[in-house]
């Protein structure tokens, strides 16, 4: 009886939890319970189980505590501006005119709720609090929504007033309060859903990526920003707009989806679950389970690729080169025959290239143009090198949704690629002439 409610508890997780997992994906767990398996009589009575515990309340994170801005650093730069913005009796002063350019969090967030504080000492100052922000762009707002920060001259409810999502929703029953004063601001962010606060009240409400949402992107200035939107997890940055704006005691706390389990990919033991093809050569020993690790020995080419196919997922796993290194790859939704070159998208693991992206067998994939090969536009380069030397484990951390593939290696984030196909695929990993070493390969939902 406790296999079958633990059985039951899983399937739960995965299937009700989890939608972005197809039921094909995983039958092992929904064609768990048989007819030999039900019980024959009811349970005999037992303990009154106990209450699970309370979920515990979010960790607030401070990112402003009034004297270190150790959690910021420029827009597309390595550190924190030199001039335009200055720690100032306890507030993170913008100056106007300093030409410090916008600034952001050096750690990206998905679902998240920020507070913060900001106050201006003249009418139409300006800057903004944008989130889910890459930096594949040459400006924040270019893939970031924004929440308006501006001394509105009279009281609006514009979108492009104080509070207002820029340029898409106007606000509701707004409270600012005057020029030089101190404005609560507070943005929440919960998968597609987005909430603006100010002073107290909910003024803007809206879902990312509904009919309605694609609608005013389409009337806006955004319409000609491909990759406005798209950022499930990204930075949150403070404007720079020219003007005098004082931001304080800025906090944020994560409020992700609750977890969806882990799913082993590989046992540790075996390749099962696992399939191997071949350039036509003799493959037997190309791939081999010792101690926990998965070796292949990179000869013939080819690769070791996922029984079942997969959508939007996230998808880990650490590699390393035990010697000499060379050149293999993850294949993301493998469609279509097999072939050493499959129609895919390919996160490198050449060395020296890990996160490069390679759009194979005319996979749609696109990209910052100015990493883009121009001999070769299949091929993306990675932002800069992250790796470990030779004989030290990497970690890959990969998310696929949607049109959107995300590289993250060590932690750092490698790669974007957008407009991928969206289509069931397996996972493969590449053998290609060195031996390179796998682990702890596993499998997740997107929200994780």
């Amino acid at each position: 009886m406790r296999k079958i409610i633990d059985t039951l508890v899983v399937m739960s997780w995965l299937v009700v939890a989890s939608p972005v997992f197809s039921s094909d994906a995983f039958p092992e767990l929904l064609g768990t319970l048989t007819r030999d398996q039900a019980p024959a009589a009811p349970p005999l009575p037992g303990p009154t189980p106990k209450e699970a515990p309370p979920k515990p309340e979010p960790v607030w994170r401070t990112l402003f505590d009034g004297t270190s801005t150790a959690e910021w650093r420029g827009y597309r730069r390595d550190g924190f501006p030199e001039k335009g913005w200055q720690v100032d009796e306890g507030t993170l002063h913008v100056v106007k005119g300093g030409g410090g350019g916008d600034i952001v969090t050096k750690d990206r967030f998905a679902d998240f709720e920020l507070e913060l504080e900001w106050r201006v000492s003249e009418p139409n100052a300006n800057s903004g609090i944008i989130y889910r922000v890459s930096e594949e762009a040459g400006a924040s707002y270019e893939t970031g929504p924004e929440m308006q920060v501006l001394g509105d001259p009279e009281l609006s409810d514009k979108s492009t007033s104080a509070g207002g999502l820029y340029a898409l929703y106007d606000t509701v029953g707004k409270k600012l309060n005057p020029i030089g004063e101190w404005n609560q601001a507070r943005v929440v962010v919960r998968g597609h859903h987005v909430e603006h606060w100010l002073n107290g009240a909910r003024i803007v409400q809206c879902e990312m990526h509904s009919p309605d949402w694609y609608a005013r992107v389409a009337k806006s200035k955004f319409a000609g920003m491909p990759l406005f939107g798209t950022v499930g997890r990204g930075h949150i940055a403070l404007q720079d707009h020219g003007n005098d704006v004082w931001y304080r005691n800025i906090r944020i706390r994560d409020l992700s989806l609750v977890p969806t389990p882990w799913v082993d990919l590989f046992n540790g033991r075996d390749l099962e679950g696992w399939s191997v093809f071949s350039d036509g050569a003799d493959a037997d020993g190309t791939w081999r389970v010792d101690n926990g690790v998965l070796i292949c020995r990179g000869l013939p080419k080819g690769y070791l690729r996922t029984d079942r196919t997969y959508t939007n997922f996230c998808l880990e796993l650490e590699w390393r080169w035990p010697a000499e290194p060379g050149n293999s790859g993850v294949l993301l939704r493998v469609e279509g025959e097999d072939r050493i070159w499959p129609r895919c998208v390919e996160a490198q693991l050449k060395s020296g290239s890990a996160g490069d992206f390679y759009a194979m067998g005319g996979a749609p994939l696109k990209a910052d143009p100015a990493r883009v090969d121009p001999e070769r536009p299949q091929h993306v380069r990675h932002r800069g090198a992250c790796e470990k030397p030779a004989g030290e484990w990497n970690r890959y951390r990969i998310l696929v949704n949607g049109g959107k593939v995300e590289l993250e290696i060590n932690g750092v984030l490698a790669n974007e690629g957008w407009e991928c196909a969206e289509v069931p695929g397996r996972i493969a990993l590449q053998s290609e002439g060195a031996e390179i070493h796998f682990r702890h390969i596993r499998l997740s939902s997107p929200a994780h």
